[in-house]
């Protein structure tokens, strides 16, 4: 049996030219000498190096579609375990062509792999569907975007399911942290987890003019009017808190706390012209 291959075309090119009777034959002697021995994995690696760009091919009409995030070296990877797999089970016999039987086994491995990294339920996004076909059907015949009642009254839903809907489906916004941002002149591209905010660190800056401001306020004071603003202040503790700290009653600390308010309102008040106000 000869098994011709095809011309593959993907990137624009064709990446396997007519084959002479002779490469014909050649692969074909491959195929034989490997079901023969199918512990020869050399013959294996040969084999899949001929049919390597099926699965270049078929790895980028995927990828094109996908959304960004999603590596074109992975799904290729994974194309070539299922092109492995096919030339294990094909079937000299049968009088089938190889490129036939195995393009389906390399779009299939593909698409397990695709499902391996999406964590989100095929559920939630069937209901992120449905709810972003309801909205933009509401917005042709509204002209404008729908409110939540409008939304809940297209749907058929009431306000509580249609909140718990909503709810699910934003879980298929979540982007990947190493996700491409953008492209950089140098080695490294910057992704999302590069401009990501961190919430729980202090800004630098902030923290610069809160030490000034502290200086500045608690300037002139002795020690106890310095640890009463600082303490009840930038610590926040109580009245009763900063008594037992600093060995007073709380009656006494709350004097000492407004005459120091008292005063500190003088003196900025004071020099309020220097700070453009």
């Amino acid at each position: 049996m000869a098994i011709a291959v095809a011309p593959v075309r993907y990137a624009g090119h064709t990446s396997t030219p007519a084959k002479s009777e002779a490469a014909r034959q050649d692969i074909l002697e491959i195929w034989k000498a490997y079901k023969a021995d199918p512990t020869k994995t050399a013959l294996r690696n040969r084999l899949v190096e001929e049919y390597l760009p099926l699965v270049k091919y078929n790895g980028e009409r995927i990828w094109a579609r996908l959304p960004d995030g999603v590596e074109l070296d992975d799904l290729i990877s994974a194309g070539v375990f299922g092109l492995m797999d096919a030339i294990d089970s094909f079937d000299l016999t049968r009088g089938v062509k190889f490129e036939t039987y195995c393009v389906p086994r390399i779009r299939g491995a593909m698409l397990d792999e695709l499902r391996t990294m999406d964590w989100v339920p095929r559920l939630v996004r069937s209901k992120a569907s449905k709810l972003q076909e309801a909205t933009k059907q509401l917005e042709t015949t509204l002209g404008r975007h729908p409110t939540d009642q409008e939304l809940a009254a297209h749907m058929g839903l009431n306000m509580a399911d249609l909140e718990k809907m909503m709810i699910e489906a934003s879980a298929v916004n979540l982007i990947s942290l190493n996700k491409k941002w953008y492209e950089t002149d140098s080695y490294k591209d910057v992704r999302e987890i590069d401009i990501l905010e961190d919430k729980k660190g202090e800004d630098p800056t902030r923290r610069i003019q809160k030490a000034d401001l502290m200086r500045l306020v608690t300037k002139g004071l002795n020690r106890n009017e310095r640890l009463i603003i600082i303490l009840y202040y930038y610590e926040e503790l109580t009245m009763k808190e900063i008594g037992a700290t600093l060995d007073l009653s709380e009656s006494r600390v709350s004097q000492m706390h407004s005459s120091i308010v008292q005063r500190l309102q003088s003196q900025l008040g004071r020099r309020r012209p220097e700070f453009g106000t």
